[in-house]
């Protein structure tokens, strides 16, 4: 599975070697040190704290998780749309693109009361709030690559009498779809941050859920065991849309460069 995610052996490898090497430096430094467990704990204090309640820790993980992935996915199809029709709209431009750069501004903390005021504290408005967040870069990076065509392209599909749905599927979104995979890459960390502000505002599972609880109780080690479960998860997602990257687009120059480098090294 790590063999896909990444280029090569050598990249995972190096992966864990570097994870490896920290994990044993923070042992050492906190035995050396002997902080209070209420400041740091040990990765193996962490490590025994989520072994000795694996199942509530993964299932808090797979709400959370679940939360994270509809709001990125419905986050792609609702930028994707607005990137279309803000391309080829200039009254969409005008209105719809400043309201999103107007919504971008506001903290999302401070809109997410609002979600749950409208929608209740299921688990509507934390995907809300996860597209919320995942949305803006999606459009931002989608209308860029809508509108970076070879204009010279664009003159031979009008000579050429191409509809505006062929000039749309065969020229502009082929050529956006590595800034697509950009946008996708910041915004499935977004949409996770959502879905853990909205268990912060009003959740009664999740990790988010899980934080609030175990600050409540001064419970460094479960504070810390969520937030690893959150890193490990966050990194696999991106690495994930990566590798659909890499699935999808193996004609783009990035990725071309990205193997003759690795395989260089």
């Amino acid at each position: 599975m790590l063999r896909r995610l990444f280029t090569s052996d050598n990249e995972v490898r190096d992966i864990i070697a570097v994870i490896l090497a920290s994990l044993v430096l923070w042992e050492v430094a906190v035995r050396v040190l002997a902080p209070s467990p209420l400041i740091l704990p040990s990765p193996s204090g962490i490590a025994l704290a989520f072994w000795e309640t694996p199942v509530v820790f993964l299932r808090h993980l797979g709400f959370t998780l679940l939360t994270t992935v509809v709001g990125f996915a419905s986050a792609v199809v609702l930028g994707v749309l607005l990137a279309v029709g803000i391309v080829y709209s200039r009254f969409l431009e005008r209105t719809v693109y400043t309201l999103l750069v107007a919504l971008n501004s506001i903290p999302k903390v401070a809109l997410a009361p609002l979600f749950v005021i409208w929608m209740g504290t299921g688990t509507e408005p934390k995907i809300a709030i996860a597209l919320m967040l995942a949305l803006f870069p999606i459009v931002i990076d989608m209308v860029l690559g809508l509108r970076s065509v070879d204009p010279d392209m664009l003159a031979l599909a009008r000579v050429s009498k191409a509809s505006p749905l062929a000039v749309l599927f065969k020229i502009r979104f082929p050529c956006a779809l590595p800034s697509l995979f950009a946008g996708m890459k910041v915004a499935i960390s977004f949409a996770l941050v959502g879905a853990i502000v909205g268990e912060f505002v009003a959740g009664s599972k999740g990790l988010g859920f899980q934080i609030l609880i175990a600050q409540g109780q001064f419970d460094t080690v479960r504070v810390f065991v969520s937030l690893v479960l959150l890193g490990v998860v966050g990194t696999l997602l991106f690495f994930l849309v990566d590798y659909a990257e890499r699935l999808l687009l193996p004609w783009h120059f990035s990725q071309r460069t990205r193997s003759e480098a690795v395989r260089g090294a």
